[in-house]
């Protein structure tokens, strides 16, 4: 392991991971929603930073919450689960006459039926309604980095989930379909054990690595020198690992522009490419064209600036190995599925709260007693005790022009909040096109076959664009594994 420094692409890796810092942020509070946590979000009180619950919990108050938005994303992911299918021969370029192609086909879905692939994409599926970006990662036998020590599908390309805070891509993309992205990559936190199996192939290795990574030789863990403090966040910084004791590696994949020259070898008639450093050594007769290629190149960079391993892609064709997908990506923003129902699941949250704040506040069975009416020798509390029992008697003798006794019960449903929650709830589904028939509920019960299955077929219109969005994904991954299964 001949270690140099890249200082220039960790640098570059750097400020692409930090441009999707707003993303990160945008993902967390989309997942504290999705998840039941809807009352984190800070505000400041006199000065002072704290979380909504914490405020609410501060006025007397209970913070009560109705996940409307766990629910909508069930119902989306019901919905791709019924129709999810590994793609077909023809959509992968195919021929499912040929028996050759009908053979390789047979390979894919087996291929796919070992990394559990249904499995793997209803949960990606989650991921990219919460966040917006889906990203899988690709590696094979012979692509030795990046595979993970005791895998038992060693032999065989596997498919891993990459999560999104720990993804980068080149800040400059624009495609849609990723094509025109010059780096792209991803963080790896390991033990410095794991680390080895990896990376080192020698006694030696392992020690020039020890010396990077650990500050204290003898330790059987550690964490890089000077990058292994506690964080309030799993992945708030690009070169300290998500939790004291592992190892961050960086893994930078680039597209480089190189010198080669085109060979039309005339006496076999081929036409091939040579490294530029390579032109005295073609043979007589060779017709060699300067030309400018690119190719793809892979870095594992730790935190210090050494490159522990680097080469060109040994994917076959080249390439990079990862299949990502943004939504919808427009001028490089992401926008989850489920950020556009926040407002409504907060407005709701507040309705529901105040509501309760109502009903507690009014007024129930409130006794109003005369203090005229209290008969001789009795006390308040005995009225009171004998007002509570189901068979209670109170014996007074009622004197003239004087109120009797009575009991208050105040009306809190007139105040308004039930409507507005109704309206809450309408434009919750309205926002994110989740209805009530996509859901199986009958708005009414003189609701015919026909109907419902008209109203279930605009509701699955309203989702088809996120749908087709991510069958894409589906799709570029099958054909990534069949050029690299090939």
């Amino acid at each position: 392991m001949n270690l140099t420094t890249d200082f220039d692409t960790l640098q570059a890796a750097a400020s692409h991971w930090q441009a999707m810092a707003d993303f990160r942020e945008a993902r967390e509070r989309c997942k504290r929603y999705c998840y039941g946590r809807q009352w984190d979000d800070l505000i400041q009180v006199d000065g002072r930073m704290m979380r909504e619950e914490e405020y609410i919990r501060r006025q007397g108050n209970i913070p009560l919450k109705n996940n409307l938005i766990r629910r909508m994303v069930r119902s989306v992911l019901g919905v791709f689960r019924n129709q999810y299918a590994f793609p077909s021969a023809e959509r992968l370029n195919l021929d499912a006459d040929s028996p050759a192609q009908a053979a390789f086909y047979r390979h894919l879905t087996d291929n796919a039926l070992y990394n559990r692939m249904e499995e793997l994409h209803a949960r990606t599926m989650e991921e990219f309604l919460i966040s917006g970006l889906a990203v899988h990662r690709k590696s094979t036998a012979g692509n030795t980095v990046g595979r993970r020590p005791g895998d038992r599908l060693a032999g065989r390309l596997r498919t891993d989930y990459v999560a999104p805070d720990t993804f980068f891509v080149d800040a400059a993309t624009r495609d849609f379909r990723g094509w025109d992205v010059r780096m792209i990559g991803q963080t790896h936190d390991l033990d410095f054990l794991s680390l080895c199996a990896v990376m080192a192939r020698t006694e030696a290795e392992c020690e020039t690595l020890r010396a990077i990574y650990l500050p204290q030789p003898g330790g059987g863990g550690g964490s890089a020198r000077g990058f292994g403090a506690a964080r309030e966040t799993s992945h708030s910084d690009f070169l300290t690992p998500s939790a004291p004791g592992l190892c961050r590696v960086i893994e930078v994949w680039t597209r480089e522009t190189c010198e080669r020259y085109r060979v039309h070898d005339r006496r076999h008639g081929t036409v091939y490419k040579v490294e530029a450093t390579h032109r005295a050594a073609l043979p007589a007769g060779c017709e060699p064209q300067w030309i400018l290629d690119e190719e793809w190149r892979y870095r594992y960079i730790a935190p210090t600036g050494h490159v522990l391993a680097e080469g060109i892609s040994p994917l076959p064709g080249g390439g990079h190995p990862y299949v990502w997908k943004a939504y919808p990506f427009i001028d490089g923003e992401i926008h989850s599925f489920v950020a556009d129902v926040i407002d409504q699941q907060r407005h709701a949250n507040r309705l529901i709260t105040l509501y309760d704040w109502v009903l507690r506040s009014t007024a129930k069975g409130v006794l109003l007693f005369p203090e005229s009416a209290l008969p001789d020798g009795v006390d308040i509390d005995d009225i009171s005790d004998e007002w509570s029992r189901f068979n209670g008697v109170i014996l007074f003798r009622p004197k003239a022009g004087m109120p009797l006794p009575q009991q208050v019960c105040g009306n809190a449903s007139q105040v308004g909040i039930t409507d507005l929650l109704d309206i809450q709830l309408k434009m919750f589904e309205d926002v994110s096109g989740v209805t009530g028939a996509l859901e199986g509920k009958l708005t009414s019960g003189a609701v015919s076959g026909t109907l419902y299955t008209q109203q279930t077929r605009q509701a699955m219109t309203a989702l088809l664009d996120i749908l087709e969005s991510y069958n894409s994904f589906i799709t570029e991954g099958a054909l990534l594994d069949a050029r690299l299964l090939s």
